[in-house]
C-alpha cells in the first residue's frame, strides 16, 4: 500500500531520551552517535531471543546511526543490553521467568546492565519492543509506516518493569495486522498473524470456527447416517442444521477425524469443535431433554464438547478444544461446566456498538458473560469492530473499544478475537483500529482516547490530525445523539438510495453530518498537501465519507437543496469515482 517510510519523532522531549549530559544514575547506551553498550545474548539463546537482539540492534541503529556490537557475555567496561533470560543472569544470577508465562516481560536496570527478557517463546521479543516503544518512542503504526525518533545520545533512567498481560490470546483481526513484523512488534499472537518461530510463534488453531461439517461432512455421512444430524420437526436434516450431539457413534467418528487432523498439524494449540454458522440445532428427544434441563442449548453442546476434550487430552495434552457461545448457545448452561481443556468463545454479534457493552441496551449479553465467567476457566471473546455490510462506511464505535475490552477482562476473559475488515486494506480507519486494538489487548487499562490521539498525530501528522479528530468526534457525537443501534451489519439510509442494501437505517448518516465531516477532512488534506505520503493517508481517511455520499446520492442532493447548502461532491456520481 505504501513504500516503507520511517518518520522522525513528532514531539521532542516526550521520550526518556536525553540530549544532554547523563545524570549520574542514568545508563548511557549511546553518546554522540557512537554505541556505548553491547547487546548480549547467551550462546544457547533460542531463535526468538536471537531475533529480539537483532531487532534491538536494528532500531537502535536507526535511532542513533551507531552500530551496536553483539557479545556472548557481559562486560565490566561497557553498558550491557542483556537480551533473554539466560543473558539476564549475567547481571542477576537469581533471575527467573517464573509466572511470566509465554508472553510476560521484564525490563530492568541493574548497575551498568539493562535486562530485556521474558517468558518463552515471545516474552523477550515483547520486552525489547516495549522498551523501544515506551522508553525510546518507537511506534509501528502499520506494516509499512513507523515513527522512529532520531538522536545521537540515549540515556536510560532507572527501570524496573515486570508485566504479564491478562490476555493469553490477542488477535486484532484486521487485514494489515496479519503482517508478521507488525504483529510481533505490537504484541499480537492470534491464529491469523503470519508469525514464524523467530517471531515467537502464535496460538494455532486446527479448524478455526464452525467446524461441525468439516469434521462430519454431510456429503460423506448423511446418506448412511442421517441420525447423526439434527432432527427438525421430526425429520433428520443436514441443510443449515447442526449435528445430533447425543449420538455416541457420531461423536466417536468426530473424535477419530479430529485426531487424524491433529496428527497432521503438530503446531496446533487449539482445536475447534463448534457449531455451524446458522441455527438448526437438534430437537430430538434426547437433545431437547438436556437443553431443557440445562436451560440452554449450550447444555447439550458443552456436554458433547467435554466428552470430545476428554478423549483428545491423553494424546494431545497441550491442545485445548474450542467451542462457541453463539446465537442459540450464547446463554450459559445451568449445570455443566467446561473441562479445564475447553475454551468457550462468547460472541457479541447481536450487540449494539454505539454504546459500551455495559449499557442497558446490551443487558442480555452482560448477563451471559457474567454467567460464563462463573463456570469457565478459559473464556474467550469473539467481538465485532466493523460493519460487515459496508466495510468502507463510517462506523463510529471507536469510543467503545477500550471500555469493552476492559469489561471483557474484568469478567474473566483470557483471550479476545476482535473481528474487523479482514479482506481489505481499504476499510474505514482500518490502520487506526488495528493499532488501538492491539495496544488495548496488551494492556486493557490504557486510555482509549489517548491511544487514538497518539495514532492520529503519529500517522497523519499533528496539523492534519486536529481536523481528522474533529471529524471523528463529530460522527461519534452524532451516533450518540441519534441513538443508532450500530450493529455489525448496519445499513445506510432509510430512503432514496442509489444502490441496493439490506439492514436497519443508520440515522447518523445524514447530509448535515457528512457535509461537515467532508469539510474537516478536506482541511486535513490541505494541511499535508506538500507531502505525498501524508496526503495519501488523509485521502484514504476521506473515502468513507465520500462513499456514504455516493451510496445515498439522490437523497443527499435533495437534502443539500432543501437546506440551501452548497453541494460538496462532484455534480455527477460518474465523476465521483
Amino acid at each position: 500500500m505504501f513504500q516503507q517510510k520511517t518518520a522522525s519523532a513528532i514531539i521532542v522531549g516526550i521520550f526518556l531520551i536525553s540530549f544532554a549530559a547523563a545524570p549520574a544514575h542514568a545508563l548511557t547506551i549511546a553518546r554522540d552517535g557512537s554505541a556505548t553498550a553491547v547487546i548480549v545474548t547467551h550462546p544457547d539463546a533460542p531463535e526468538p531471543v536471537q531475533h529480539a537482539a537483532d531487532e534491538l540492534a536494528t532500531f537502535l541503529n536507526q535511532i542513533t546511526a551507531a552500530t551496536f556490537k553483539r557479545a556472548k557475555t557481559a562486560s565490566d567496561s561497557t553498558a550491557n543490553l542483556l537480551v533473554g533470560p539466560q543473558a539476564a543472569k549475567f547481571a542477576d544470577p537469581t533471575f527467573s521467568t517464573e509466572d511470566l508465562g509465554s508472553d510476560g516481560i521484564v525490563i530492568k536496570t541493574i548497575d551498568n546492565n539493562l535486562i530485556l527478557a521474558g517468558g518463552h517463546p515471545r516474552g523477550t521479543l515483547y520486552a525489547v519492543y516495549t522498551f523501544l516503544e515506551d522508553h525510546l518512542g518507537c511506534h509501528w503504526w502499520t506494516s509499512t509506516e513507523s515513527t522512529i525518533p532520531k538522536t545521537t545520545t540515549i540515556n536510560i533512567e532507572t527501570i524496573d518493569t515486570r508485566y504479564v498481560p491478562p490476555l493469553e490470546y490477542r488477535e486484532p483481526f484486521w487485514y494489515d495486522a496479519f503482517d508478521g513484523d507488525w504483529a510481533v512488534r505490537n504484541k499480537s499472537n492470534g491464529s491469523s498473524e503470519r508469525l514464524d518461530v523467530k517471531r515467537g510463534g502464535k496460538h494455532s488453531y486446527q479448524g478455526f470456527v464452525h467446524t461441525f461439517y468439516s469434521l462430519i461432512p454431510p456429503a460423506k455421512y448423511f446418506k448412511d447416517h442421517p441420525e447423526w444430524f439434527s432432527q427438525i420437526e421430526g425429520q433428520r436434516k443436514h441443510e443449515h442444521t447442526q449435528l445430533c450431539l447425543t449420538n455416541d457413534a457420531m461423536r466417536n467418528e468426530l473424535i477419530k477425524n479430529l485426531k487424524a487432523n491433529l496428527r497432521k498439524n503438530p503446531t496446533a494449540t487449539i482445536a475447534s469443535v463448534s457449531q455451524n454458522d446458522w441455527h438448526g440445532n437438534c430437537q430430538c428427544e434426547k437433545c431437547a431433554a438436556i437443553d431443557a434441563e440445562e436451560g440452554s442449548p449450550a447444555g447439550s453442546l458443552l456436554r458433547f464438547v467435554n466428552a470430545v476434550a476428554a478423549e483428545i487430552e491423553p494424546e494431545f495434552p497441550n491442545v485445548a478444544i474450542s467451542t462457541l457461545a453463539y446465537q442459540y448457545t450464547r446463554k450459559p448452561p445451568k449445570i455443566t461446566k467446561p473441562r479445564s481443556n475447553v475454551i468457550v468463545r462468547l460472541c457479541s454479534i447481536e450487540c449494539s456498538f454505539s454504546h459500551p457493552l455495559t449499557h442497558p441496551r446490551n443487558q442480555k449479553f452482560r448477563d451471559d458473560i457474567v454467567g460464563w465467567s462463573k463456570i469457565c476457566n478459559r473464556l474467550y471473546i469473539w467481538d465485532y469492530t466493523t460493519n460487515f455490510r459496508h466495510f468502507l462506511l463510517p462506523h463510529p464505535n471507536l469510543r467503545v473499544l477500550a471500555p469493552n475490552i476492559k469489561f471483557f477482562t474484568e469478567n474473566g476473559a483470557r483471550g479476545i478475537f476482535e473481528q474487523g475488515a479482514y479482506t481489505t486494506n481499504g476499510a474505514e480507519m482500518a490502520e487506526l483500529r488495528a493499532w488501538v486494538l492491539a495496544k488495548l489487548l496488551w494492556n486493557p487499562n490504557l486510555d482509549g482516547q489517548t491511544l487514538i490521539d497518539q495514532f492520529l498525530d503519529g500517522y497523519y501528522s499533528p496539523p492534519a490530525a486536529k481536523h481528522i479528530r474533529a471529524y471523528i468526534n463529530l460522527i461519534h457525537d452524532e451516533v450518540e445523539k441519534t441513538d443508532d443501534r450500530l450493529g455489525c451489519f448496519a445499513g445506510i439510509a432509510a430512503s432514496k438510495v442509489n444502490v441496493g442494501w439490506q439492514g436497519n437505517a443508520s440515522k447518523f448518516i445524514n447530509f448535515k453530518t457528512l457535509n461537515k465531516s467532508l469539510a474537516y477532512l478536506k482541511d486535513a488534506q490541505r494541511e499535508v498537501a506538500q507531502d505525498p505520503d501524508l496526503t495519501f493517508r488523509v485521502q484514504c481517511a476521506t473515502l468513507p465519507v465520500q462513499y456514504a455520499f455516493m451510496m445515498c446520492w439522490n437523497s443527499m442532493r435533495q437534502k443539500a437543496a432543501e437546506s440551501n447548502s452548497d453541494w460538496p461532491m462532484p455534480d455527477s456520481i460518474d465523476t465521483a469515482y
